[in-house]
């Protein structure tokens, strides 16, 4: 059991009033973690300090800055083993899903350190004579991030690599499934030597979440909010931003399609697929969530991944005979098969079966997917995909925007220019070809359009996201004036 403190102005604390709560094992139903069960009075102390941390940590260098945060991500792979140990415990994934976790989540704070210098402004014509006119990026202050258990180190991390870079200090508030992990983030950077304050991590129980995301939006101190996380909590985290006048940058949710043209490689596309909709059990943004299959291949396409759905089995996420792990709790893992039940009530056709013991939840394929199902709108965020027969590359488009999300894509093609073409024509933020839909570089620009949110993660491009864009003029000479 891990024993879990909050991280306020450099100091490892208990909530104000002693309360906790505890995070169970989803594949052993056995205590995880403990952790601090904030009230607002601690919310209000961590936003106090990072606003006090703030004007020391925007005054350093951007050398300084990017030598302590290139620090931090050599901790952070220096920790590897305790971050998947907690991540296993209180998500339920497998080790090496959380390993990949933590490379990734180190390689984004040295993409952020290496972006310390790339905070450029510009210089703008002017009509006023002997005027200079600029336009100048700095900090805006504290930054909030709010960061999900799907991808603990990764998005944890994201929620604070960029803002830190653009000179902000940030308040963390952590994921309730998993407390441990994103307070050992606040712990790797606070132990590089980022100073007091420059980070702070709050964790509450679920029943306090709303009060307390609430009351940190609205510290007015609290100048710019990142959220990834359902497109349901987006909303509403958007709102209460606009409540305040205070930009959002939201990455929600996905339904994600594959595009399997008549010329593809099956084999690529299977083992893609297969990837895609089942590692970490189909529980991440991108994951595949809708296969689309021109029907002169479609028989040919459903037997080869099913074979392959069939070689994965789910199961402790500590034992190494089962390639997948357990889902993050068995409610999640029960409305997932509810939506596979009313699928299949609706006349769909299961080629692998859907399975549930518990939180372990077997990987299963959805065959003739129709509108009239609840699984061919709404998002399964589980180890499920389904596969809907098309006659075109037009109809294939079609069916891939018909939905409210678009985060990523994907299709699978031999004619590189023909799925060039096609994917320029999908709504979505991300689009691979000949690749899976689960892809994510520390230097790209990662973000959706529609209900998948708006904005950008990512390197330069999350510059502007985290940064005031100031106009600045000075008066090198006279200047004449009407009155």
């Amino acid at each position: 059991m891990i024993d879990v403190r909050m991280l306020i102005g450099g100091e490892l604390r208990a909530a104000a009033d002693g309360a906790t709560y505890e995070r169970r094992d989803p594949s052993t139903d056995d205590v995880a973690s403990r952790a601090p069960a904030a009230g607002l009075a601690d919310a209000d102390a961590a936003v106090a300090a990072a606003q006090a941390a703030f004007p020391a940590w925007a005054a350093l260098s951007p050398g300084e800055r990017r030598k302590r945060l290139s620090k931090a991500a050599d901790l952070m792979d220096q920790r590897t083993a305790e971050f998947i140990a907690t991540g296993v415990a209180e998500t339920g994934a497998k080790p090496n899903w959380l390993g990949f976790n933590v490379m990734l989540a180190a390689n984004m704070l040295r993409e952020a350190a290496a972006m310390t210098t790339q905070i450029d402004g510009s210089v703008i014509p002017t009509d006023v004579p002997n005027n200079l006119a600029m336009a100048v990026r700095q900090p805006c202050g504290v930054v909030l991030g709010i960061a999900p258990w799907n991808a603990p180190v990764i998005l944890g991390t994201r929620a604070l690599a960029m803002p830190l870079a653009c000179g902000n200090t940030v308040v963390l508030k952590a994921s309730e499934l998993c407390p441990g992990v994103h307070a050992l983030i606040g712990q790797v950077l606070n132990d590089a030597g980022l100073g007091a304050g420059v980070v702070n991590v709050v964790t509450n129980a679920p029943d306090d979440a709303a009060a307390i995301v609430e009351r940190l939006i609205a510290n007015p101190a609290v100048r710019r909010v990142n959220f990834t996380g359902s497109t349901h909590v987006g909303r509403i985290i958007a709102q209460l931003a606009a409540a305040h006048l205070k930009p959002a940058l939201l990455e929600l949710g996905g339904k994600a399609p594959v595009l399997v043209l008549d010329d593809a490689d099956l084999d690529a596309a299977v083992d893609g697929i297969a990837f895609g909709a089942f590692f970490n059990q189909g529980q991440i943004c991108m994951s595949t969530e809708r296969v689309i299959v021109d029907r002169k291949i479609a028989d040919a396409f459903v037997d080869r991944l099913a074979a392959k759905a069939r070689s994965l089995k789910a199961g402790n996420p500590r034992d190494e005979n089962c390639q997948l792990g357990a889902m993050v709790g068995a409610n999640a893992a029960a409305r997932v098969a509810a939506l596979v039940d009313d699928a299949r009530a609706h006349g769909a056709t299961l080629p692998v079966g859907c399975q549930v013991d518990g939180a372990i939840m077997q990987p299963s394929i959805v065959d003739g997917i129709t509108p009239d199902m609840r699984l061919y709108r709404e998002e399964s965020f589980g180890p499920v995909v389904t596969v809907q027969r098309v006659d075109s590359d037009d109809e294939a488009v079609h069916v891939a925007n018909d939905s409210e999300f678009g985060l990523s894509s994907a299709i699978f093609s031999r004619d590189v220019s023909r799925a060039l073409a096609l994917s320029k024509r999908i709504e979505a933020g991300i689009c691979h070809i000949n690749g899976p839909t689960v892809h994510d570089e520390a230097q790209m620009p990662f973000g959706g359009v529609k209900n998948s949110g708006y904005g950008r993660f990512g390197s330069k491009a999350s510059i502007g996201e985290f940064t005031e864009l100031r106009w600045i003029t000075i008066q090198t000479g006279e200047r004449h004036y009407p009155i």
